[in-house]
């Protein structure tokens, strides 16, 4: 396996961990400080906002390179 392609499969697998590690860490901080629904969806809220400007640089990098 080329390193360029083992280091794409990697990242794109350990930020998917990070997210889900990070949602895990938003819910359990919304359950101990009883946030309640409105409060645990604006947490969350603003961890999609985090990943889907991940998702869009993404896009726009790979769109700039051509693939």
């Amino acid at each position: 396996m080329e390193p360029e392609v083992f280091e794409e499969l990697m990242m794109t697998t350990l930020v998917g961990a990070l997210v889900l590690f990070m949602a895990f860490i938003v819910w359990d901080l919304a359950k101990k400080s009883k946030a309640g629904r409105f409060g645990t969806m604006i947490l969350f809220l603003a961890l999609g906002l985090g990943v889907l400007g991940f998702i869009i640089k993404t896009v726009v990098i790979a769109g700039m390179e051509g693939i």
